[in-house]
Order: C-alpha cells, then sequence, then structure tokens
C-alpha cells in the first residue's frame, strides 16, 4: 500500500495486536477499520489500571537499593503503541 500524502511504500508494525500502516518518510498513521476503536478501549483501560494501582495502599517502605537504570518509562497505552519506529 502507498502513502497518500507522498507515494511511499507504508511500512506495517504489530502493537499489542494492533496493526499500524505507517509512512516512514513523512510520519502519517493510518489505522484499518475497528482499530482505532481498539486503540481507546485499550488506553481506557489502562487509565483506569493505573488509577486503581495508584489508589491502592502502599506498605512500609524499604531500604532504598541502587537500581540499573531503567528502560524510559511509559505513561500511556497510547505512548507505548505509538513508538513503534522507536525500537
Amino acid at each position: 500500500m502507498k502513502c497518500p500524502v507522498d507515494d511511499t511504500t507504508l511500512a506495517i508494525s504489530d502493537r499489542h495486536g494492533i496493526e499500524i500502516d505507517y509512512c516512514p518518510t513523512c510520519r502519517g498513521v493510518w489505522l484499518d477499520r475497528g482499530e482505532l476503536e481498539k486503540v481507546i478501549e485499550r488506553e481506557a483501560r489502562w487509565v483506569e489500571d493505573s488509577i486503581a494501582e495508584r489508589d491502592q495502599p502502599t506498605a512500609k517502605p524499604a531500604e532504598k537499593v541502587v537500581e540499573k537504570p531503567k528502560k524510559k518509562k511509559v505513561t500511556s497505552f497510547l505512548q507505548d503503541l505509538m513508538e513503534f519506529g522507536q525500537q
């Protein structure tokens, strides 16, 4: 399939079961029928889970442990979904 903007061949990325067609040149993103609804539903579920996790009582803080640097923290399902070209 070709990009409707610049006629470049679209690349396909599967992120969490959602197939994303994107243009590596202009970074345009296209979703097939029903996939936007999947994105919206999963983002809403992610937000609900994050709120529930945040509202749970926490245990007494443990001793501070030096940890290895972690990967960039993902702040939402949608952010994780849209980082398809950066892996």
